[in-house]
Parts: C-alpha cells; structure tokens; sequence
C-alpha cells in the first residue's frame, strides 16, 4: 500500500446538500412569510424571520463537511470511526451474507445534530460495492442492520484482512451515498460516503480484534480509533 493521500477538497458544507439548502432556503422563507401575512397577530415580521433562521440553521448545521486528518502516519491495523455519533453496539454476530461466520460487530448512531459524511475505517482496496432495499425501522433498532436499506462496502486491508462497513438508512433518513468504487485503494481520512438526515454505520470485523470504545460513547469520524486489529 501506497503512501496515504490527502484528497479531501476545503470545503465547509457537503456538496450533497446544495440542492436540499437551496431549495429549503425558499420554502422556509415563503412559510415565514405567508404565517405573518395571515395570521392576525401583533408579532413583528422579524420574529418570523429569526424563527426561520434557526430551523435553516439546523438544516446547515447537518451538512457540514469538518476537514479532519487522523492524528498520525501510522495507520496499520487501525480501525476508525467512519461516522460522528454514539456507540450503540458492540457485539459478536452471525454475518451470513459475506462472511458466513462470526464478526465483531461495532456500530454507531447518527443524531439528526451529527455531521453526516462518512469515511473509510481503514486503509485498503474495496473489494466489493453493493445496495441492498429494504425497510426503514428505527436506525438503532438490532433488526436495522439487516433488514433495512443499507450499502455495503468491503475493504481489504493491506495486511489482508477483510473489513465490512455498512452504511443503513433509519426511519427519516431515506438516501445513502456511497462514493466508494470497487478496484479503487481507500484511505483512512476519505469519504465513503453520505446519510442524509440521521441513521447508523456498521462495521464488522475479525474475532480477536481489539475494542478501543465502550457501549455509549461519543465518536467522530476519522478521529476516533474503534478498534485494532489482530
């Protein structure tokens, strides 16, 4: 494996929400706008206006795109967060659609208040790229990983080892993009992919891998080590 690559672009606000704050901008401006003309009230328009700037400003707040380099140049058998949010499982499950056998399964929750990119967990070469449908149960919910609309992307490490992240969708979040291309060498630092509004990634990995984070705790992507492998 090559020398990493730095090929995040500087940008404050993810790309993915250009159409979504476009667009949101003008609807919440027309409501704010039609509630003051039509209501019979003495409010000032102006509470209007800094009510609507709060909800856009939750809407911006969800799309940011933080410029984030893991803390080191050694990235060997490391396992990051690829997500911002909270552990909500750590534990030993049958992977019957790849693995067939028992992985150790970490995942992590997005909030609707959590950046939503979504990075590599570790250096390697994506090995396979895939979309599956499915159902849209509450993200946090066990039957969510397999059950709902998920993608999944398997890397294989430049040690060999083959690591599986799932990106799922929630009971709001109803789109994943996945930028990840098969044939293609991933770096810790890169963007996988995006979740739009709230949901949860999977990543399974070998028994005997190392746990570096405990049921409930805050991680952020592409900073927090998750786990090292054997």
């Amino acid at each position: 494996m090559g020398k990493r690559i730095r090929k995040l672009k500087k940008q404050r606000l993810h790309s993915e929400g250009n159409d979504t704050l476009f667009y949101g901008l003008l609807v919440i401006i027309a409501v704010a706008v039609i509630l003051w003309r039509s209501l019979d009230t003495k409010i000032p328009f102006w509470c209007f206006v800094s009510v609507a700037a709060v909800v856009y400003g939750i809407v911006l707040n969800f799309f940011r795109c933080p410029i984030r380099y893991f803390p080191g140049d050694d990235t060997e058998r490391v396992v990051v967060a690829p997500a911002d949010g909270k552990v909500v499982v750590i534990e030993e499950v049958e992977e019957t659609e790849y693995f067939h056998d028992k992985r150790l399964m970490i995942s992590i929750f997005m909030s609707l208040f959590n950046v939503h990119a979504n990075w590599f967990p570790v250096d390697g070469k994506v090995k396979t790229v895939y979309h599956q449908n499915g159902n849209f149960h509450k993200a946090w919910l066990p039957k969510a990983s397999e059950e709902n609309e998920h993608a999944d992307v398997m890397i294989e490490t430049p040690e060999g080892v083959d690591v599986l992240c799932r990106q799922i969708a929630g009971a709001v979040a109803r789109r994943i993009v996945t930028y990840a291309k098969e044939g293609e060498e991933c770096f810790i630092d890169e963007h996988l992919g995006f979740i739009k509004f709230g949901s949860r990634v999977d990543v399974f990995l070998p028994l005997g891998t190392e746990v570096c984070v405990k049921m409930g705790q805050s991680t952020t992507g592409d900073q927090t080590v998750i786990a090292k492998l054997a």
